[in-house]
């Protein structure tokens, strides 16, 4: 992260009933709403805790008694969709496309006009697990055009890649302060239409600490946090989104896609195979395979012992690991990461000859 973003966190002690907190949540609140592409007709709820918390208020939380939600499965996270889901007892269908495999807008079409009792879908638009940047803005359409609410999991797009509240038909946006927005984690949120959040109170809740709408009326009409918030954090959280607004989301999704193109031709060079083809592929992460003779644990100890920390994915893909170019990494840094990849590499063959 950005030296100033860090230096927040060192903000001083704040007591989270006071008018400054309450001041510091209204113009975080208004500036995740911005980042969202929000004008005044939006805003956006703030939870105390990660991804998944924003995550599980919002699934939890806006499908009504007599409603259902349709979520497009292609990963892991989407699969993280249904258990949320599952867990709370919502009415809900799972339409299964195969990891690594794109999201059929026509399939999605279908299964709307199919289904009238379906009121919501649900859709992860960057699937980690396997690297997938799914069709936003073409799903977003066809949910809008068959009259049904959007709910979108952002957590890994949202600052990089191309996202808009209106232009997207999305009625509830997951983000997180972490990720693409390059803020800390412990302070989650979810945005959309103020009208939105109204409607809410009409509908039952399920969880005691995660209802969006309990956070919503304590946050917009009393002006103060339901519970205790992440003030530090959140602290934290808004100089990353005044750096976030500064560098505009195409600008940093540009940034972000020199790295990613940087570390892709460098891996393509040393021959290690990709999981998606390029057209499928976000801007801010790689997935890729192990190189041959090596195991995940050796590539990932030999690379951190270098500085370099990479991740694994999911069990579905074994032997598939992430590279990810968010936050304030230079060409330089890539550099030195394919340097260390090349060493590594080389010390485990020269090992096994």
């Amino acid at each position: 992260m950005h030296d100033d973003v860090r230096a927040a966190m060192a903000s001083p002690d704040q007591c989270h009933r006071e008018p400054e907190a309450a001041a510091l949540m209204s113009r975080v609140r208004e500036k995740a709403a911005r980042i969202c592409g929000g004008d005044e007709r939006h805003t956006s709820v703030l939870l105390a805790g990660s991804g998944t918390a924003a995550l599980e208020a919002a699934f939890s939380s806006i499908v009504p008694a007599d409603g259902r939600i349709l979520i497009l499965d292609n990963g892991h996270y989407a699969d993280r969709l249904c258990r949320i889901v599952s867990v709370h007892q919502i009415p809900h269908v799972r339409m299964e496309f195969g990891w690594t495999q794109p999201i059929s807008v026509e399939a999605v079409d279908r299964a709307l006009a199919d289904d009238p009792s379906i009121t919501h879908v649900g859709l992860v638009h960057h699937e980690t697990s396997t690297g997938m940047l799914n069709p936003l803005r073409e799903i977003g359409a066809v949910v809008a055009r068959h009259g049904r609410s959007l709910a979108v999991d952002a957590i890994s797009s949202l600052g990089s890649e191309r996202l808009d509240l209106v232009a997207d038909h999305i009625d509830w946006c997951v983000g997180t302060a972490n990720k693409c927005l390059e803020g800390l984690p412990g302070v989650s949120f979810v945005a959309g239409p103020r009208e939105r959040f109204a409607e809410l109170e009409t509908v039952p809740a399920h969880t005691f600490y995660l209802d969006l709408y309990g956070h919503f009326n304590a946050q917009d009409r009393e002006k103060a946090p339901l519970f205790t918030p992440a003030l530090q954090v959140m602290t934290a959280f808004e100089k990353a989104l005044d750096r976030a607004i500064d560098e505009g989301v195409t600008a940093r999704g540009e940034r972000y896609t020199a790295l990613a193109e940087r570390i892709r031709t460098g891996l393509a060079d040393r021959g290690v195979r990709f999981l998606l083809p390029p057209e499928h592929r976000a801007n801010s992460v790689t997935n890729v395979h192990v190189p041959g003779g090596l195991t995940y644990e050796e590539l990932h100890d030999g690379l951190k012992a270098e500085g370099f920390v990479v991740y694994s994915t999911q069990q579905q893909l074994a032997g598939v690991f992430r590279v990810a170019n968010m936050g304030q990494l230079t060409e330089g840094d890539i550099t030195e990461f394919l340097a260390a990849f090349d060493r590594v590499v080389a010390k485990h063959a020269g090992e096994t000859e």
